[in-house]
């Protein structure tokens, strides 16, 4: 059987565990993964590598994944790559923030590795 990588997925949150139990998640359904740790790291690798898609946490500490989401969908070459904002921020006012800036999925922690896959499925066709 030929072993087929689908799409390319950067992971970004300032918690390592996080980052590796998604990572996993995603790798165990055949993804490409990318890791990032900050806002500035994300803004560098996507341009550097343009992932398929950006799985973004919102509250990290050197600027925000919706500042961070709001660079990438002001840069011409990014702007396209859809943004699914996973955080432990449940409240109204920031899903409402993240899905104007241009994020296109809001999900809170902690999300079932099933559902995780459905949405990242659903985000990339």
């Amino acid at each position: 059987m030929e072993y087929k990588i689908r799409h390319t997925i950067l992971v970004v949150d300032d918690e390592p565990d996080i980052v590796e139990i998604v990572s996993y998640n995603l790798k165990n359904n055949d993804y490409k993964v990318l890791k990032a740790f900050s806002g500035i790291q994300c803004i560098k690798m996507a341009r550097i590598h343009k992932p398929s898609l950006i799985i973004l946490d919102v509250r990290m500490p050197d600027i925000s994944g919706i500042e961070t989401c709001i660079h990438l969908k002001n840069d011409p070459i990014l702007k396209d790559i859809p943004i699914m904002f996973l955080t432990a921020d449940s409240d109204e006012f920031t899903s409402i923030t993240a899905m104007n800036v241009g994020g296109n999925h809001f999900v809170t922690k902690p999300i079932r590795p099933s559902t995780l896959i459905s949405m990242v499925n659903e985000a990339l066709h």
